[in-house]
């Protein structure tokens, strides 16, 4: 790690990292507290599986959806007075998900959540870029990484853990929600405030450039990654089940999400090397596309293998991409760059989950689901070339 310069005490510098990291976990604890509940959820709301497509959907449509007034939320308000806000709406909307026994209540509190999240989503990079000017790559791996365990403990700790705690899986929304709550503190009391004042000039823009090229190839390609892991995500479960094998649901979801620590430390090391090259997108569709085979034609060990190798991939495509707007966008744009990578690329992934429904609602065959899965890392591969055209800024 390198050490903070002369302008950024070292105190600030770990605390920054601290609360980058905390709100990275933050990102995720709400969301992927759901997959590991889907079958409960089914049972309890009597939901089909193009309903279950749709709220998986729906954080996907806020992330898009959401990203661009979370861009006006940083210009007018700072960066962060912007991630309170999103930490706020996360940590309501994710513990109100059980409150009432109905699906619409479930969807509404669900896109409060996900506007909290996509809020959260578009003040990461512009943090990075606020509180961390001079280690732009490490802290970005460093909050990828909180965002990486806040996949992971949901999904590994939900059935073993959690639900014979809290009773049912709707108090298990509520704690979920608890942590981002404690850290909307943290944030509040720590975060550093000359970076916070300083970034937010009095006339900042925030409206994206969507005629700029970069914005729409990092997206596009951002796109396939999120369709192809939130798809997962949801029908991994009710796949499994409908095929008599629950007792694997809880190891393949930790297995496509615990997949995604290697590649994280991984790109951790190799980042600068790998970030405009077209070959790792490439691999990373190719190997999306086998997982979702092996979870179609395998059982068991095997589901868990190949949900463990679309996890990989899909974190190396994710730690690659979210490097890319502090590096390329100067420094007031960052917030205006990273909005549009997210609205393109969420807009992208709304659609998987219930064309993947869809498929298995009307064929009535489940592997079906899998299909859009497997085309999206087809898409990934052919577009990857265009990657090489991404340039910094000046160059």
């Amino acid at each position: 790690m390198r050490e903070p310069t002369a302008s950024q005490p070292r105190a600030q510098y770990l605390t920054a990292l601290l609360l980058l990291w905390l709100a990275g976990c933050a990102l995720r604890l709400t969301i992927l507290a759901v997959p590991p509940v889907i079958p409960l959820i089914h049972d309890d709301l009597d939901l089909n599986a193009t309903q279950i497509g749709v709220l998986t959907g729906l954080p996907s449509m806020l992330f898009a959806f959401a990203a661009v007034p979370g861009s006006l939320l940083i210009a007018r308000l700072g960066v962060t007075t912007a991630m309170v806000v999103g930490l706020a709406l996360n940590a309501l909307g994710g513990a109100l998900r059980g409150a009432l026994p109905d699906v619409y209540w479930l969807y509404a509190m669900t896109i409060m959540m996900g506007g909290g999240v996509a809020i959260m989503q578009v003040t990461m990079p512009t943090a990075v870029r606020a509180w961390a000017p001079h280690r732009i790559a490490f802290a970005t791996a460093v909050y990828t990484n909180g965002l990486l365990i806040g996949e992971l403990l949901p999904v590994a700790l939900t059935l073993p853990l959690v639900l014979p705690l809290v009773g049912n899986w709707q108090s298990g929304f509520a704690f979920w929600s608890a942590p981002v709550a404690v850290i909307i503190v943290l944030v509040m009391m720590l975060a550093p405030r000359q970076a916070a004042t300083t970034a937010t000039p009095v006339r900042r823009r925030w409206w994206p450039d969507w005629g700029s090229g970069l914005i729409w190839r990092l997206g596009i390609m951002l796109g396939t990654v999120n369709a192809m892991y939130f798809t997962t995500n949801a029908f991994l479960p009710d796949y499994l089940a409908s095929h008599g094998e629950s007792a694997w649901i809880s190891a393949a979801l930790t297995g496509l999400n615990g997949g995604q620590l290697p590649a994280s430390f991984v790109l951790l090391v190799f980042a600068s090397r790998l970030e405009l090259r077209a070959w790792p997108y490439v691999a990373c569709g190719l190997l999306c596309v086998c997982g979702a085979a092996g979870v179609v034609f395998g059982t068991g060990a095997i589901v868990v293998a190949a949900a463990t190798m679309i996890g990989f991939a899909a974190a190396c495509i994710l730690v690659l991409a979210l490097a890319l707007p502090p590096l390329l966008a100067q420094p007031d744009d960052v917030h205006r760059v990273t909005a549009a990578m997210f609205t393109i690329s969420y807009s992208c992934a709304v659609i998987v989950p219930i064309l993947s429904g869809l498929a298995w609602d009307l064929s009535g065959i489940a592997s079906l689901a899998f299909l859009p899965i497997a085309a999206a890392g087809v898409v990934l591969a052919v577009l990857a070339p265009a990657i090489r055209h991404v340039k910094r800024p000046g160059s």
